[in-house]
């Protein structure tokens, strides 16, 4: 029994000698980065002011000892209960060339009131392992986005503090009034000016006078004939007979549609006034007058 026991002693403590062992080699490292690891120079965020969702900003600078770092960067990934990192990158500013990098922390969870939480520290290496800049934690505010200790209505508290300002509509309205009653005595005087000219034209227009005088006469009678005669001689500027149409045309070339028609009207006008009289079959002076008419309209327009 004595020997049984002194062999248990014997395991026991080499068991715990060699648990020693390996945990002082798990140490070293982590001991030897630690008599390497230098503060690093960290422009910090404000400490107070946050809430869920906000982003908050670590720059380092990325000097060791007085020369440059470069940095294993850390990684993307939740840190603790409020935080998630994002993914690192590294500026350059312009006025000195130093370069910095840039930690940003979003706070994924929300205090029931206002609280202070910590932004943790963090050591970061460099690509060697040799080296590491230490930066210290950060003591931040944050606070909930509404009192849940409120006995209001949540709907109400989100609501403006004030009423929206009423924008005052009687100058709209004078404005309104007075563009619309431009517009309607444009309007007017554009419609005044549009009867005004076709009373004017069928007073003044040579064809339009003569369509008056045939509404009083027969078509057939002599006196209609001559009405329309002298429609083509104050059209044209002189008298009109069948050998000087030319001239008729060269006034109004916008008779030259019925060219034939009033060719054939002076024909028949020569037979009435100097031969046997109206043909069977004669045009209608009436008609003639009223196409005539209507192209002198247009061109007039």
């Amino acid at each position: 029994m004595a020997m049984r026991s002194a062999f248990l002693q014997i395991t026991i403590a080499y068991a715990w000698m060699t648990l020693a062992a390996a945990a002082s080699e798990q140490t070293a490292p982590d001991a030897v980065s630690l008599q390497h690891s230098v503060e690093a120079t960290v422009q910090q965020p404000r400490p107070f002011g946050y809430f869920i969702g906000d982003v908050l900003t670590q720059r380092v600078l990325l000097e060791a000892a007085g020369r440059e770092f470069a940095p294993a960067l850390p990684r993307a990934e939740r840190v603790g209960v409020w935080f998630e990192r994002r993914d690192p990158r590294i500026e350059t500013a312009d006025e000195d060339g130093k370069r910095w990098l840039v930690l940003e922390y979003q706070i994924v969870n929300a205090p029931r009131g206002v609280m202070t939480i910590e932004l943790p520290s963090l050591e970061i290496r460099d690509v060697v392992g040799e080296h590491a800049l230490f930066v210290p934690a950060q003591a931040i505010e944050v606070a909930p986005l509404t009192d849940p200790t409120a006995s209001i209505n949540v709907a109400q508290a989100l609501r403006a503090d004030r009423a929206s300002p009423l924008v005052p509509t009687r100058p709209i309205w004078r404005r309104a009034i007075a563009l619309g009653g431009a517009c309607a005595a444009a309007l007017a005087a554009w419609l005044t000016w549009i009867g005004w000219r076709n009373w004017l034209a069928r007073r003044e227009l040579p064809f339009a006078r003569a369509w008056v005088e045939l509404h009083m006469l027969d078509e057939h009678a002599p006196e209609a004939w001559q009405a329309v005669h002298r429609a083509f001689d104050r059209t044209a500027g002189r008298v009109v007979q069948r050998g000087t149409l030319a001239a008729l045309f060269q006034a109004a070339p916008h008779f030259s549609p019925l060219r034939t028609r009033i060719e054939q009207f002076y024909a028949q006008s020569s037979a009435l006034f100097f031969g046997a009289g109206l043909p069977d079959g004669a045009l209608s002076v009436r008609e003639l007058c009223r196409d005539l008419r209507r192209l002198e309209r247009r061109h007039e327009r």
